[in-house]
């Protein structure tokens, strides 16, 4: 029988024993991987799948895919990095640099302002990329959406073309429940608005292994497009079906002051060239 008030010396000894191990114990923090649950939409950023599916390495695959030409270092950003140093990285030699605009039709960085206008205040030539969800809306709206919220060009010289990061789906299936022929659709239906939009063909983010998996490895996009590579190796590896070459590469996430940096296929007149059109 309970009686209210009472506690017996049992459930007393307990509850001091319970408190005297949490407090002897390593506090973990609580992550999305511990519960089994996915990531709080808008968490997303570029390049946050890689390192799951693709992993990193510095000895597989040693062919170059391109001849060694000059690399212009770049970096990107989300509200992960919040305000960023952006003359620490000028300093370092870091000419360019793009910043997550928007995701899906649901999100916006409340970092933005100090990251793109502060990389273009530094010296930096930057750019926006929208984090695509294309199991929430349609390839169209979600462009809109990135023109209308920090994704649009403009012809000064110091702002790239809008960015399509199409990658793993971090909150759920990895193709977004759709077939590799859906997807291709999605995608043009993103760019071709952003074209009509910006008068800019986008550049397309994405890794060769969820290209091939979720388009079919797709390659009518390479003509227009330019490609920026995710891979942490020492190359860039093989590139998606149609591209020959690659334009940017984000080759890791553990490089100083942001963690995600990229080098430019070319030289810092070639970063201008694409500013410019």
């Amino acid at each position: 029988m309970h009686h209210p008030g009472r506690r017996s010396r049992w459930s007393v000894t307990g509850a001091l024993t319970g408190l005297l191990l949490t407090l002897s114990l390593p506090q973990a923090v609580p992550s999305s991987a511990d519960s089994g649950s996915p990531p709080a939409r808008g968490s997303a950023y570029m390049g946050m799948g890689v390192l799951a599916h693709d992993g990193a390495s510095t000895s597989a695959d040693t062919t170059e895919t391109v001849p060694r030409v000059t690399q212009t270092e770049g970096v990107d950003v989300s509200s992960h990095q919040g305000d960023v140093a952006w003359s620490t990285l000028w300093k370092a030699g870091v000419k360019w640099a793009y910043t997550k605009a928007t995701e899906g039709t649901y999100y916006t960085n409340p970092s933005f302002p100090q990251q793109y206008n502060g990389s273009y205040d530094a010296g930096l030539i930057r750019g926006a990329y929208h984090f695509a969800t294309p199991d929430t809306t349609g390839g169209a709206a979600q462009a809109d959406y990135f023109v209308d919220h920090g994704g649009g060009w403009t012809k000064d010289g110091k702002t790239l073309p809008g960015v399509l990061d199409i990658e793993w789906n971090p909150y759920g299936d990895a193709c977004y429940g759709k077939s590799q022929s859906a997807m291709v659709t999605w995608i043009r239906d993103f760019l071709n608005r952003y074209k009509s939009r910006t008068g800019r063909a986008a550049v397309i983010y994405t890794a060769t292994s969820w290209w091939s998996d979720c388009t079919g490895d797709y390659g009518g996009f390479a003509g227009a497009n330019p490609l920026w590579i995710a891979r942490y190796a020492s190359t860039a590896g093989t590139l998606p079906a149609g591209w020959s070459f690659y334009t940017m590469w984000q080759y890791t996430s553990t490089g100083p002051t942001v963690g995600d940096h990229d080098r430019f296929n070319g030289s810092l007149d070639k970063v201008k060239n694409l500013a410019t059109g």
